[in-house]
């Protein structure tokens, strides 16, 4: 009897087995299945290192200040404890501001100024259609819109698109074609001079708004006559094509939602992003010749156009502000080579304006109180000069203890990122604001040299990133 119900048991469980067998391959091919991997390797790298400075607790007692030398025991209190009370003040000062900003409301259709919307492209093939498919679809009084999109000596067929898009909008759209690749900055240069609006909008032409956008993103110039430029909320467009582009997304929403917020109360968002921007015309032209001849180090300047812009409005006097609920989508890199160039192009962006900065900071720039300002440019300073002494002081733990290293830099990645985890699961959904811990260790071991890289070739010039489609 048991020799005849043994095959039958095995035979009325196979579908079954065969079935759950199916479920787990599909699961597997799955993004969320990759998603699940990722974050749940991460999380286990992370306790495991926790476990691991735990056991080694006693290997810190080498590194003991008091066993240093005095003088240089002493120095090392002293400036190590400085810039962590620092660190500290300035984390909770931006904190307490983030929680006193709020996006100004959308003023009425009469209120709203003309503008005159300005998207380069260069190589970026269909979706440019899409940008411009997607501004068209805006809720904003089509006759205050002027749109205009400058071809830059495109490779691809984004001429081809840019007409198509022309054919089905008409009078609403105007598009040109550089004589050759100038530049971004020349483009944008070009929708300046034949823009007529009274506001400037410009975006990016891998770039998506929503339908609400531009009135979000303009109203602040109706309700602050001191309003010289508005920078939009960016977030990622491709998010599902790859695990770079989720980390990024936690990461974008931590620098704007957050940090912009914080600097808007102070009336001084340090960067307005080419993705999605705003500026008043009377700003631009005030600085226009100073901004297309920039040069640094006897070089022209062709990158950090949107950072140059900022930081000559903010020189003006006027404030730049943020707003949260003017979004604007945009396509990231999705492969690790584009991911350093994109990062090495803002970081030698953010040492020449900071240098820049500095020459004028510390005047009687504008009206009003200037502390903010200069608190954020100090901040951001702190970050450039000190990226080579806290590098030297990473080769030395390197080579001295690796698995101290290794295990106490994991174990403050796990606290430090933990707040965008939270802010991220707060704002939008737990499940995705995981990526916070995997993008620290991504940049913490695989571009901690971008910085450091960036400010010794401060001088070259390049966009790096736009002769590489997809990448």
């Amino acid at each position: 009897m048991f020799s005849n119900s043994h095959p039958t048991s095995v035979k009325s469980k196979s579908p079954l087995f065969k079935g759950l067998q199916q479920r787990i391959q599909t699961f597997f091919d799955t993004a969320d299945a990759w998603r699940i991997f990722v974050q749940g390797s991460t999380l286990v790298l992370l306790f495991g290192a926790v476990n691991l400075v735990f056991v080694l607790q006693s290997d810190f007692e080498q590194y003991n200040i008091g066993r240093m030398s005095t003088t240089f025991g002493f120095a090392f209190l002293v400036i190590s404890g400085a810039l962590f009370l620092f660190k500290a003040f300035y984390f909770l000062f931006i904190l307490y501001r983030y929680f006193t900003y709020k996006a100004v409301s959308s003023v009425s259709d009469e209120q709203l100024p003309t503008i005159t919307i300005i998207i380069p492209a260069y190589n970026e093939g269909q979706q440019v259609y899409a940008t411009l498919k997607s501004l068209a679809a805006s809720d904003y009084p089509h006759a205050k819109i002027q749109m205009i999109s400058i071809d830059d000596g495109s490779k691809d067929d984004t001429w081809v698109w840019m007409q198509k898009a022309k054919e089905e909008l008409g009078d609403r759209v105007d598009i040109y074609q550089q004589p050759k690749n100038m530049g971004k900055r020349h483009a944008l240069y070009r929708g300046f001079k034949l823009g007529t609006g009274d506001v400037f909008v410009t975006v990016d032409s891998d770039s998506e708004v929503d339908q609400n956008t531009l009135r979000n993103l303009v109203s602040p110039f109706v309700t602050n006559s001191n309003c010289g430029a508005v920078a939009g909320n960016i977030r990622v467009l491709n998010l599902k094509k790859a695990l770079l582009p989720k980390m990024l997304d936690v990461s974008f929403v931590l620098s704007f939602e957050f940090v912009r917020s914080a600097e808007s109360t102070l009336n001084t968002v340090l960067c307005t992003p080419g993705a999605l921007a705003a500026y008043k015309r009377e700003a631009v032209f005030n600085c226009l010749d100073a901004w297309i001849n920039q040069t640094f180090m006897g070089q022209p300047s062709d990158i950090g156009e949107d950072r140059a812009m900022t930081n000559m409005i903010l020189k003006q006097g006027y404030h730049v502000l943020f707003q949260r609920n003017a979004f604007a989508y945009t396509n990231v890199p999705e492969g690790f080579r584009g991911l350093h160039k994109m990062f090495t192009r803002w970081g030698r962006s953010n040492v020449r304006e900071n240098i820049q900065m500095a020459k004028y900071v510390f005047t009687n720039f504008r009206q009003g109180s200037k502390a903010g300002a200069r608190l954020l440019f100090i901040s951001q300073s702190l970050k450039i000069v000190m990226c080579y002494p806290l590098l030297l002081l990473m080769l030395f733990f390197v080579v001295s203890h690796p698995l101290l290293f290794l295990s106490s830099t994991l174990f403050s990645i796990l606290v430090v990122s933990t707040f965008p985890v939270i802010f991220y699961a707060r704002r939008y959904t737990l499940s995705e604001s995981f990526w916070a811990y995997s993008y620290s260790i991504l940049y913490t071991f695989g571009l901690f040299w971008i910085t450091p890289y960036a400010i010794a070739t401060a001088n070259k010039s390049g966009w790096l990133t736009r002769s590489l489609p997809n990448t």
